[in-house]
């Protein structure tokens, strides 16, 4: 049933991470990997509800090929907090080799799974193609059935006569992942309305459109069964520091990231590069209406997160803390939390 979490505490924050497992300037893969495993671990004990990483192709900056993989190395390595993709770009993917995959992790963790669908390729057309073994379907055109075709396997089942009913889908057992719709678009948090999933819409991508779109699911929301209910989170940009330098290099190294994914770059970013371009005259006359990032003291950052919590009507804010320094990250994540925590003590 969606907005059922199991596996964690009740002292559990509405608080969540997504993780996209950059590649810092210098360092291996395996270096990456075991930061993330890091950041998950810190953000457990501070009662984060999830840690998800995304799935992205063709960059040597990220280390999320494979978030599927991730996800079970992290589940390994931390003991409470709910760990999944957000997601899975599903036409990148067989929907019968996802829902093995997932029962496989549902089964060696239970109650801690999540599973987040995307339409999207999560790279550039040409892996994307290479990914999809050159088929010409149209992805948007096939999702639906895509995702039909996860659920019965996942345990709706199909209908009588389908002919994939009489195919078993192993390991069988009760658990099953927490499901969720991706979205940074109105087709994703409408999909999850009129298929009562679980929705979660990338403020980070789409400001302008986060907040009545996920409104509006939730006016629109259609049960799948009998007790479900709307649920949703909203992912947004965030990062807490008393140093201004600090918060400077985080809007500068984000800034640079799309910049250069725009041009085709996929390369980590230089430390000294951030730096540089964050104490530059063109960085200090940057517009500074955009509004996808939520930078400041952390009380002011939770203030903020809180309104934007509700204007959306949401269920959990998942923090987007995208930096080339793993420790200022850590440190945002405890003290988002710390704030949190306290300002919900006396509200």
């Amino acid at each position: 049933m969606p907005g059922v979490v199991a596996g964690v505490g009740s002292d559990c924050l509405g608080l969540s991470v997504l993780d996209f497992v950059g590649i810092e300037h210098g360092e291996t893969a395996h270096s990456s990997i075991e930061g993330a495993v890091d950041i998950a671990q810190a953000v457990e004990a501070a009662g984060y509800r999830r840690y998800w990483v995304s799935e992205h192709h063709n960059m040597a900056s990220l280390a999320c090929s494979a978030p599927e993989i991730l996800t079970a190395h992290i589940g390994a390595r931390t003991e409470r907090i709910r760990v999944g993709a957000a997601g899975i770009m599903l036409p990148n993917h067989s929907s019968l080799k996802v829902a093995e995959t997932f029962r496989t992790l549902a089964a060696m963790y239970p109650g801690r799974i999540d599973l987040a669908l995307g339409r999207a390729p999560g790279t550039d057309p040409l892996t994307a193609h290479v990914l999809r073994r050159g088929l010409s379907t149209d992805p948007a055109a096939e999702f639906p059935t895509q995702v039909g075709e996860l659920l019965a396997f996942l345990g709706d089942g199909f209908p009588a006569g389908h002919p994939y009913q009489k195919l078993l889908v192993a390991p069988i057992g009760p658990e099953r992942p927490e499901l969720f719709m991706l979205g940074s678009s109105s087709y994703g948090p409408r999909f999850a309305a009129v298929n009562g999933m679980s929705a979660v819409f990338a403020h980070h991508m789409s400001p302008d459109l986060a907040f009545e779109l996920l409104r509006q699911y939730r006016r629109e929301f259609t049960p799948r069964r009998d007790g479900d209910e709307p649920y949703s989170a909203m992912s947004v940009l965030a990062f807490a520091s008393g140093d201004d330098e600090a918060i400077a290099d985080f809007e500068a190294g984000w800034t640079l990231t799309i910049n250069n994914i725009r041009r085709g770059i996929r390369e980590p970013l230089r430390p000294e590069q951030v730096r540089d371009f964050a104490r530059s005259e063109q960085f200090r006359r940057r517009d500074r209406t955009d509004s996808r990032m939520v930078t400041g003291e952390a009380k002011a950052v939770v203030e903020r997160l809180m309104q934007m919590k509700a204007l959306a009507e949401v269920d959990e804010i998942v923090i987007v803390t995208p930096s080339v320094d793993r420790v200022r990250r850590r440190q945002s994540y405890h003290a988002i939390a710390e704030a949190w925590r306290h300002a919900v003590s006396i509200g």
